[in-house]
């Protein structure tokens, strides 16, 4: 292997080619003929562009490239002619094709079975049978045509982008001229003066970097408040300045500040309540706690694949208390307490399937089967703010992971009235003051209500969250005494966040797409008073 060209001589044959030519019109042939990689042609003109002394301009091509599988069947001949070739007269079984074959196996019978060049002996759908003597692979000379940079029809690469055998890449490369301060030798600038300079007196005929006197220090080290962590604003001041930016009163020099300031706020709400937090740092949920326990059907669409994220490894759990689920079966299977039940089959299997909890319900769950098992009923009031899961497409309003907030309480007596109460005082202490409530289904709570915030700025009405009574089939089972009931609501911490921010799209919000600038240039608060 030859030893890696160092840049300066790359640098100098680049000059001394365009002293000689005055243009490059190909920098990859260029490369080639100096033996060096095209990256390192490509750093040269990148820091001759900077000084002005060549001018580049780019020439992009957008090719389509083989996938590795690819590059096996141009090789070897495609799957489905590998397996007719591997079949002698008499046939084989499949089992001994796919220990010759291995990785091809199922991709070549299938695509022999469609060409019809494969059959099966009657009565005996393990051997494998040719019905063709000779096959063209058609496959291995379309991917031989195109690594050899030959055109080809659109249909056929349609087909190869079907079966995943090609990429598309984009390749960038430059033509080159003389710049306004071409040079057939580029000199060193000197950047300081040093000890040596100064002894031996050369600092003389050194030609120094020019100052740049415009530009910036250093910036300073120092933290900042991501927009889902700071602190809103403190005690009444929060309350006062979130009811004025509520009826759009709020001054111009007045920023309300990002995500934790909301949490923190709510969280003090809470507190000031009477709540309790609830532990809620078990992402990884069973599906029997986050669905079964809430008397949500195990055929319900919010337990299919493509709205919850279920565990590979470990995929299952055991560790499920067998009498408490013996009682949430039957009333799942036949019902009791009054109801019905759905009337299907309940499987154990499916309650132990591990999952990303979707729903900090999960944890409200347990906490009530807790309180169910202790000797004496004592009513109790708990809240929770964290991270759940679903599987949905993001875009400017969803995310598959956000914060949810959950409130509840649990005592004799509670009716919809009290409900109503609640989320008036809880939504009040955040300056929502103009409340509606519109009838609404959830699974696990009867009656259930959607809850609607008049906002001023919008001039519209803004569902805020979710609401409702646990129902009876969810509660009984658990050990609670009859009489108690639990009113509970919910909703997102990101969709009061956006609104009170200014912020149209939550990946600005949460996530990689965060800006730091915006995070740096957030004041907490500025009163303009």
């Amino acid at each position: 292997m030859a030893a890696k060209q160092p840049l300066a001589d790359v640098e100098d044959g680049l000059l001394a080619h365009l002293n000689a030519n005055a243009e490059i019109p190909d920098s990859r042939y260029f490369a080639s003929s100096l033996g060096v990689p095209h990256k390192d042609v490509e750093d040269v003109i990148k820091r001759l562009s900077a000084f002005r002394i060549v001018e580049s301009a780019d020439i992009t091509k957008e090719t389509w490239m083989l996938t590795d599988e690819a590059k096996g069947y141009a090789a070897r001949g495609s799957p489905e002619v590998q397996l007719v070739a591997a079949i002698p007269p008499e046939g084989a079984s499949k089992g001994a094709l796919k220990e010759r074959l291995g990785d091809v196996f199922d991709i070549g019978m299938k695509a022999a079975a469609k060409n019809k060049w494969i059959g099966f002996e009657k009565g005996n759908k393990d051997l494998v049978l040719r019905k063709v003597e000779d096959t063209k692979d058609e496959l291995q000379e379309q991917l031989r045509r195109l690594e050899n940079g030959e055109v080809i029809a659109d249909k056929v690469i349609d087909d190869l982008k079907r079966r995943k055998l090609v990429t598309k890449e984009k390749s960038i490369w430059y033509s080159l001229k003389k710049g306004p301060e071409f040079v057939a030798k580029r000199k060193t600038l000197a950047t300081d003066v040093t000890r040596e300079h100064l002894k031996s007196g050369d600092w003389k005929d050194l030609e120094f970097k020019d100052y740049n006197y415009g530009a910036q220090g250093q910036p300073i080290a120092i933290g900042y408040s991501q927009p889902l962590l700071e602190v809103l604003l403190i005690c009444t001041v929060f309350h006062f300045f979130i009811q004025l930016y509520m009826i759009n009163q709020i001054t111009q020099n007045c920023y309300l500040v990002d995500f934790l300031q909301v949490r923190e706020a709510i969280q003090n709400i809470f507190l000031e309540m009477g709540f309790s937090e609830m532990p809620t740092n078990m992402y990884v949920e069973s599906s029997f706690w986050n669905f079964d326990a809430l008397f949500q059907p195990q055929q319900h669409p919010a337990r299919d694949s493509h709205d919850t994220f279920f565990l590979k490894a470990p995929a299952t759990t055991t560790q499920l208390p067998d009498d408490y689920l013996e009682k949430v079966k039957q009333v799942h299977q036949s019902g009791g307490h009054g109801s019905k039940g759905y009337g299907y089959d309940w499987k154990r299997d499916e309650a132990e399937k591990n999952l990303l909890r979707t729903h900090t319900t999960a944890v409200s769950t347990r906490m009530l089967y807790k309180l169910a098992q202790e000797k004496t009923f004592a009513p109790k009031r708990y809240y929770s703010i964290d991270r759940v899961f679903r599987n949905e497409a993001v875009d400017r309003t969803h995310l598959a992971e956000f914060h949810q907030i959950e409130g509840l309480i649990c005592d004799y007596g509670l009716t919809l009235g009290d409900l109503i109460g609640v989320l008036e005082d809880f939504f009040s202490r955040l300056g929502m003051s103009k409340l509606r409530f519109k009838p609404a289904y959830n699974p696990y709570t009867e009656p259930s209500m959607e809850i609607f915030s008049y906002h001023d700025g919008l001039k519209k009405w803004v569902e805020i969250g979710n609401s409702g009574m646990f129902r009876p089939e969810m509660l009984l089972p658990m050990g609670l005494p009859e009489g108690v009931n639990v009113i509970a609501w919910g909703l997102s911490l990101e969709r009061p966040t956006m609104i009170l921010y200014g912020i149209d799209n939550i990946r600005d919000l949460f996530g990689p797409k965060v800006d730091f600038n915006l995070i740096k240039s957030s004041p907490i608060c500025r009163l303009g008073l």
